[in-house]
């Protein structure tokens, strides 16, 4: 290990500087959980895996997070036989699931590998097939000449080649620095990079070839380093985005046509509501060929940044469990993604306390239009702190005992059961809900007897009506059944504002607004199978209004 470097805290840079780098740490999941149907799949795989050593220092090693960007878009791709190799694990980015095998040492001068002998040591352990290297920037740093760097370039490269004659060497034109102290250092890179592609194809075989990766045209050190020296989030991307169309054709596929990313996607904005529902949305990405969709990732209670989706809308959707970050990010057809947006927190709003008032218990019941098989029920509305949201209605059969269970929801005050027997007596009773799912008290029961089953209708004729009322006749009662009836009843309700004034040929009482209607004994409640009889009445009305009643039940008693 060389002894001239900067100090360790120089190099590693500040904490704020390494949350932001191992903010992309979870895209291991993607691995696993992310699967996306890509164009451009590699032509054919090795017979054994591809062993592929990342060699550098901290910006390889620690945490080194465009190795899991890599990682995972090779997999998503096709690429699954690659095995990264190292004598060293992970490198931080607290990802799981990923293949973290490296040779990213931190401070380390390519200068003091060559001159200690480090690499075969490393070689011995790993036997990769293909090298990406990025060094030289702990060697600008400490002022080492252009020439003395590639000369030991030109020594690992050797040392590569007595271990694997046939190995492939990506070399990395390396990202640019700006460090504070070090007033050399932008130019040294540059001279660096300058050298390296007359340097690379000197030293390059048909054998053993060693192609110039450029790492340095594009990136920004001030907003793809956390620290002037090394990458945070967008920066990791950019270095993925550099390595996989050199590396993939060593892998045994093409050299992609599209390797553009997507631009990440803006203003990433995140609202909870009170049923913790959390709703992203954010503006679209563009693309020089098109954005074929976003993936989505949360971090909640400092678990791993974890894929929880994938859209191609502009919107998501997901439950709030807890607290949670989240970042989206943007892909293409071609596998290119984008960097990920910085993290949107997401947290409990502010709710009013749960609602735990019961609406008041309703009227009771009053029962209208009973026939043989159906009963009309209304009853006085309840009332709630926050709102009705329905009622429940309640039968049991019988005049006592029996158990009452369910039979029908309303949301306003009345209901009609239907498909009860003939001759039958039912209670019911009601009770309301609201939205929060308290519920009141059951209102007092109602008795309600159907008539009984012998056959008989009921028809309502308007003969005459004027601006304060009406005359309903022939109002028609036939006997359907097969024997004669011995009496009839017909039930009815007025519409609202009517008021029955008189009748004849009927025996009529009135509740409310429901009227019944008898055959009276000697004159007409007697009817014959197939034969009918009539009666009528009259009634007045608010002015204006034109309703008349139309629908009469019968029954026979």
């Amino acid at each position: 290990m060389s002894r001239h470097h900067p100090p360790e805290t120089a190099l590693h840079g500040p904490t704020s500087g390494a949350r932001r780098r191992t903010a992309l740490a979870a895209l291991c999941a993607l691995a696993l959980a992310l699967t996306v149907a890509i164009t451009g799949a590699p032509a054919a795989h090795a017979a054994a895996p591809v062993r592929v050593m990342p060699l550098g220092d901290s910006i390889t090693g620690g945490p080194g997070c465009w190795r899991a960007v890599l990682w995972d878009r090779l997999q998503r791709n096709g690429f699954t036989d690659v095995d990264f190799v190292g004598t060293l694990a992970g490198g931080g980015c607290g990802m799981n699931g990923w293949d973290g095998d490296n040779e990213g040492h931190g401070g380390y001068q390519a200068t003091g590998i060559a001159d200690q002998n480090q690499l075969p040591g490393w070689l011995a352990a790993t036997h990769p097939d293909v090298v990406l290297m990025h060094l030289g920037t702990n060697d600008v740093w400490n002022n080492q000449p252009t020439a003395t760097i590639l000369a030991a370039f030109g020594k690992l490269v050797d040392q590569m080649r007595a271990d694997n004659p046939n190995i492939k060497v990506l070399v990395a034109q390396i990202i640019p620095m700006t460090p504070s102290g070090c007033s050399w250092c932008p130019t040294g890179v540059s001279a660096l990079n300058a050298a390296i592609p007359a340097w690379a194809a000197g030293k390059s075989t048909a054998q053993s070839p060693v192609t110039v990766v450029d790492q340095f045209s594009g990136f920004d050190t001030a907003v793809d380093t956390s620290d002037g020296v090394h990458p945070d989030d967008s920066g990791f991307q950019k270095m993925s985005d550099r390595w996989y169309p050199a590396l993939t054709p060593l892998l045994g596929g093409t050299t992609p046509a599209d390797t553009t990313p997507p631009s990440v996607p803006a203003g990433l904005r995140v609202s909870v509501n009170c049923s913790m529902v959390v709703t992203l949305n954010w503006s679209p990405s563009t693309d020089n060929v098109a954005v074929t969709g976003y993936d989505v990732f949360r971090l909640t209670n400092g678990s791993p940044l974890t894929v929880v989706g994938t859209t191609t809308a502009t919107t998501f959707t997901d439950r709030l469990n807890g607290l949670a970050q989240y970042q989206v990010r943007a892909r293409d057809a071609a596998g290119n993604t984008s960097a990920l947006t910085a993290p949107v927190s997401a947290l409990p709003p502010p709710c009013p306390p749960p609602d735990t008032q019961p609406p008041t218990t309703p009227g009771t019941p009053t029962a209208s239009a009973t026939s043989a098989t159906s009963t009309t029920l209304t009853w006085a509305s309840s009332t709630d702190n926050i709102g009705i949201a329905g009622y429940e209605i309640h039968r049991a059969s019988g005049a006592t005992g029996g158990t009452f269970t369910q039979v029908g929801a309303s949301t306003a005050g009345t209901f009609t059961d239907t498909g009860l027997a003939p001759g039958s007596t039912y209670r019911y009773q009601v009770r309301a809900r609201d939205a929060a799912g308290n519920v009141s008290s059951f209102s007092p029961a109602v008795t309600v007897t159907t008539m009984s089953g012998g056959g008989c209708t009921a028809a309502l004729t308007l003969q005459t009506g004027w601006g304060g009322g009406y005359v309903m006749q022939p109002n028609t009662v036939t006997n359907t059944g097969s024997a004669a009836i011995s009496g009839w009843t017909v039930t009815f309700t007025l519409p609202a504002g009517h008021v029955l004034t008189g009748s004849w040929n009927a025996t009529v009482s009135v509740s409310g607004q429901t009227v019944t209607a008898r055959g009276i004994a000697g004159q007409n409640a007697t009817i014959a199978a197939g034969s009918s009889t009539t009666w009528g009445f009259q009634a007045s009305r608010p002015n204006g209004d034109t309703a008349v009643p139309t629908a009469a039940a019968c029954g026979t008693p």
